[in-house]
């Protein structure tokens, strides 16, 4: 157990390094300089307009759209960097699954983009 102790103390530190950073450092040290355009909502670079009450705000599908393509990417990122490390115990079979999943996310990928999710206008 001792022989973790300096992990610890490392997360610790770190952590409290973090949290001082974000609460205590930016406030005392930050610019205070507000305006209308900065205290107003922002959301995706598409302006906000004003709801009438009671009814829920509805998003384009484009921003759900986006929203799984980085979610497929982060998965594959997530099944590529241990497979490439266990690429030879693994051998033919490991490449063979690799390959039919690179497949899915590219189905993925071509539904997304023939959709439009990777147009702005």
């Amino acid at each position: 157990m001792s022989a973790y102790l300096p992990i610890l103390i490392l997360l610790v530190v770190a952590g409290g390094f973090a949290v001082t950073n974000a609460t205590v450092v930016t406030d005392l040290l930050g610019p205070k300089r507000f305006n209308r355009a900065k205290l107003d909502a922002y959301e995706c670079g598409i302006e906000p307009t004003p709801l009438p009450a009671g009814t829920a705000g509805r998003f384009p599908i484009k921003f759900y759209l986006t929203a799984m393509l980085f979610i497929v990417f982060d998965i594959e990122i997530i099944f590529l960097y241990p497979w490439a490390q266990s690429a030879v115990q693994l051998g033919v079979f490991g490449l063979i699954e690799m390959g039919l999943f690179i497949i899915t996310v590219f189905a993925a990928y071509a539904y997304v983009w023939r959709r439009g999710g990777l147009d702005w206008d």
